[in-house]
């Protein structure tokens, strides 16, 4: 789960292939060798999970970031954002350092970083990235960067990973060189998501089931709330909550919260009475990851409309357990919910950015009016409100 929310640069505006290939022109003076697409990406439950070693359910969104590339020789990375300011950021491949807090390019350098620093032989590059993941929405727009970014280098330099090990390598640039703790759901999910399916992963072990997920063919739609409230977790929230189920994981003597069973939950939460702040940390992720399964389950037997109580109680768990929602978040939510939602939670790393919101589809107009009427009458700016269809993970644009 990435805990930054302004990595990646947007255009805010539609964009495609060409669009991007003929900036790249542009801006470097040639053609590029080729486009590469990212997608950002919706969790439908298995929240804060993942850095736990325990169970997400992300689906990739339309919504992608696409980068135009190709190779150098002399050893420079030089970088260009069609949504930033401040021209091409020319890097020595050489000269790359962990660098916190240094902006967008280092989301994309990190990865040229950490490719290296696997042993993989990555030359320089030069990218133009143009995105239309709306940053500070908790919808993993840094992810998307850095898959487009590991994607584009994996095929210039016919280096032959995998995805999942992009994923892997787009983890540690995003912790090693931007400092940020992330987990590893958002890399997978932009590099292993499919269309039309949510993905079920197990984040120990990286095992991944793709799970059909076909809303409109059971009259359903999936509303995604961007609540337009910014957040920044990099400032330590994020690592706070990370720090404290680590705490609670040696208290219990396990490897990870993952290992407390759910049958075994009122005995766990005994055991830390003296720490109430972590207590609650640990009955989220276990209860949270008890409702993935659950999720699943309902997804496997065909009940798509019974996972909408378990997205409100993950919800409830975030803001009340976790605390990291916010008077926007449980504003859509609630409102949702009354106006007739099956069911509706906050995702993404927290403090401010989206909620997700199941409904019939005929309610989802009437849905949508009351949470954007519900902002209006508590002096919010207007949410932005589109629907969630499952996509495709990263791919080379043709």
């Amino acid at each position: 789960m990435a805990a930054h929310g302004t990595a990646a640069p947007t255009t805010g505006r539609p964009h495609g292939a060409r669009h991007t290939a003929e900036t790249f022109a542009a801006v470097y003076g040639a053609a590029p060798s080729g486009t590469w697409a990212a997608p950002g990406r919706v969790n439908l439950i298995g929240e804060h999970t993942d850095y736990n070693d325990g169970f997400v359910m992300p689906l990739a969104l339309p919504h992608t970031t696409l980068a135009a590339a190709s190779a150098r020789t002399d050893g420079v990375l030089r970088l260009h954002s069609g949504g930033a300011d401040g021209g091409i950021v020319e890097l020595c491949l050489d000269a790359l350092r962990p660098a916190p807090q240094a902006g967008w390019a280092a989301y994309p350098a990190g990865v040229v970083w950490a490719m290296r620093e696997a042993g993989l032989p990555v030359g320089g590059a030069d990218l133009h990235f143009d995105s239309t993941v709306p940053t500070g929405a908790g919808l993993s727009s840094s992810a998307a960067l850095e898959i487009a970014t590991a994607l584009a280098l994996n095929d210039l330099y016919a280096l032959g990973q995998e995805p999942q090990h992009l994923a892997r390598l787009a983890q540690r640039a995003e912790n090693a060189f931007v400092g940020v703790p992330c987990g590893i759901m958002d890399q997978t999910a932009a590099a292993c998501c499919t269309q039309g399916h949510a993905l079920f992963l197990d984040t120990r072990d990286l095992g991944r089931r793709q799970i059909p997920f076909d809303l409109a063919g059971e009259g359903l739609r999936l509303l995604v709330v961007d609540t337009r409230v910014k957040h920044e977790l990099g400032d330590g929230a994020y690592a706070e909550r990370r720090a404290g189920c680590e705490r609670g994981a040696r208290a219990l003597g396990v490897r990870a919260l993952r290992d407390v069973p759910y049958a075994q939950l009122p005995a766990a939460l005994a055991r830390l009475a003296d720490e109430p702040a972590v207590q609650a940390l640990v009955r989220h992720i276990v209860t949270e990851n008890r409702r993935v399964e659950e999720v699943v389950a309902h997804l496997d037997a065909g009940r798509t409309r019974a996972i909408g109580p378990l997205l409100t109680a993950g919800h409830a768990s975030l803001r009340d357990d976790f605390k990291i929602s916010c008077r926007e978040l449980d504003l859509a939510v609630d409102t949702a919910n009354a106006a007739g939602a099956l069911g509706a939670r906050m995702t993404g790393g927290g403090f401010g950015g989206s909620a997700i919101v199941l409904v019939e589809e005929a309610a989802a107009p009437a849905v949508g009016a009351a949470v954007t009427a519900a902002f209006a009458a508590a002096g919010h700016a207007a949410p932005r409100i589109f629907e969630a269809v499952p996509g495709p993970g990263a791919h080379r644009v043709e």
